[in-house]
C-alpha cells in the first residue's frame, strides 16, 4: 500500500547492501516473513509515529531522515493518441540502516531502491525492474528545496508550483511525465497519522495527492506514444508498521469520473481476517476528505489469479460504501501486473464500473497486493 507500502525491504537491504549499484539488475530475492520486516525490531533511536504532527508543503514533501523509511508513491493510467492505454508505477525508497553516521564520500547510512513498472494494455505486455544505489556521491538522494528524489537518471522533481516531472528508463520500456496536481494534499488517518496495529509507534504519518493532470511520452521498445491520462501520489515515512499477526495488506487507489476518490488498505492477520485497523479516506470533489473505518467498506473478492510464479491473488472485487451510496465492481486491466524484484507483490491498472446513488459512475485506479506469495530462497 503506500504503505506502509513498504518497509518489506528493509531488513533484505542489510542482507544485499554490498552488491547495491545502480544498475537495473534484479537483486537476488530472499525468503522473509513479512510481519517480521514491517515490526518495530531494533528501531529506538529512530524517530516513530507516535501522534498527529503539524503538516507543511511544500517541505513535507522532501526526506525525512529521522525515520528509519519512506517512499514517494506515483502510480497512473494513461491513453495514448492511438487508443493505445497504459498503467505506471514509480515509487522510489529511502532506508536509513543507521540512525546516524552519514560520513562523506561512500560513507552513509542511507539506501534508496525504486521499482518501476508500465502496463502496456494493447501490447498485452507487463514491464517492470528495480534500482538501487546508496545515498552518497550524487548517485542517490532526496532534497526539499529545490524538491527532487532521484537514483541515477529517475526521478521524481518540482518543475514548478504544484507542477512535477516523473521520469524512469529502461532499455525495453520509459516515461517521461509532467503532472500537475489538482487537488491538494489529503491527510490519511487522524490528521496524518496513519495507525496500522494497536502498539504505539505502529503507525506512519501518511498523505495522499489524489489527483495529478499527466501527460508526456510512453517508450515501448523503439515506439514513443504520446500520452495523457490522471496520476496519484501516496507518501509516508515511519519507522514501523506491522505487528506480529499481520501478513500483508490489498490496497485501493480510485480515482471516479465524478471527481471523487478513494483510498483504503485492508490488513490482513496470519489467520486470513481483516484486521480492525484497515481503514481508509474518502475525498469529495472540493479536496474535502473523510476517513472512513473498516466497517464502512465492504468488498468481496470475485475472482482470482494464479501466478506462473507461484501463489495465488484476488482479480476481481466488488466494492460498497453505503455511507456514500456506491457499489462498484473493480477489475484489473490484465491479470499478470506482479512484481517479482527484491519482493514479489502485485501492483497492477484497474478498471471500475457501477453506480453511486443509482446513478451509473466509472472509473480507473491502481490495487496494491502484499503476502500472497513467497519469494523462493536463493538456492532453491
Amino acid at each position: 500500500m503506500t504503505m506502509t507500502h513498504r518497509c518489506i525491504l528493509l531488513s533484505l537491504l542489510v542482507i544485499c547492501l554490498p552488491t547495491l549499484t545502480t544498475a537495473d539488475e534484479p537483486v537476488a530475492n530472499n525468503k522473509s516473513e513479512l510481519a517480521d520486516l514491517l515490526g518495530a525490531g531494533e528501531s529506538d533511536a529512530f524517530a516513530r509515529a507516535i501522534e498527529p504532527r503539524a503538516f507543511s508543503f511544500p517541505e513535507d514533501h522532501g526526506p525525512h531522515e529521522a525515520f528509519r523509511n519512506e517512499w514517494w508513491y506515483f502510480t497512473g493510467n494513461l491513453d495514448g493518441e492511438d487508443e493505445r492505454r497504459f498503467g505506471f508505477e514509480l515509487t522510489i525508497f529511502r532506508f536509513s540502516l543507521a540512525p546516524d553516521g552519514t560520513g562523506g564520500g561512500w560513507r552513509t547510512n542511507q539506501v534508496y531502491i525504486a521499482h518501476f513498472a508500465v502496463t502496456d494494455v494493447g501490447g498485452e505486455q507487463f514491464h517492470a525492474t528495480e534500482k538501487s544505489a546508496r545515498g552518497a556521491v550524487g548517485l542517490a538522494g532526496a532534497t526539499s528545496r529545490p524538491f527532487r528524489v532521484w537514483i541515477d537518471d529517475w526521478e521524481i522533481r518540482g518543475i514548478g508550483e504544484d507542477v512535477w516531472r516523473v521520469r524512469a528508463g529502461h532499455e525495453d520500456f520509459a516515461i517521461d511525465l509532467e503532472l500537475t496536481a489538482l487537488k491538494p494534499p489529503v491527510l490519511n488517518g487522524v490528521d496524518g497519522l496513519s495507525q496500522k496495529s494497536d502498539e504505539p509507534g505502529n503507525a506512519s504519518y501518511y498523505y495522499s495527492m489524489p489527483r495529478w493532470g499527466t501527460l508526456g511520452q510512453v517508450r515501448i521498445g523503439e515506439d514513443l506514444h504520446d500520452v495523457v491520462g490522471s496520476s496519484w501520489l501516496d507518501r509516508e515515512w515511519s519507522t514501523s508498521a506491522l505487528a506480529s499477526d499481520q501478513q500483508g495488506w490489498d490496497w485501493f487507489a480510485l480515482q471516479f469520473d465524478d471527481n471523487t476518490e478513494l483510498m483504503f488498505y485492508g490488513l490482513r492477520k496470519t489467520d486470513g481476517t481483516q484486521d480492525v485497523m484497515s481503514a481508509g479516506t474518502w475525498v469529495d470533489p472540493d479536496g474535502t476528505s473523510l476517513k472512513l473505518e473498516r466497517d464502512e467498506v465492504a468488498i468481496e473478492v470475485t475472482r482470482h489469479w494464479e501466478s506462473p510464479r507461484g501463489g495465488v491473488y484476488p482479480a476481481g472485487w466488488r466494492l460498497a460504501i453505503p455511507d456514500k451510496g456506491l457499489q462498484v465492481d473493480v477489475a484489473p486491466v490484465m491479470d499478470d501486473q506482479e512484481l517479482s524484484t527484491i519482493v514479489r507483490y502485485w501492483e497492477g491498472a484497474v478498471d471500475v464500473s457501477g453506480t453511486r446513488y443509482g446513478n451509473p459512475i466509472s472509473g480507473r485506479g491502481y490495487v496494491e497486493l502484499t503476502g500472497y506469495a513467497e519469494d523462493p530462497a536463493p538456492d532453491d
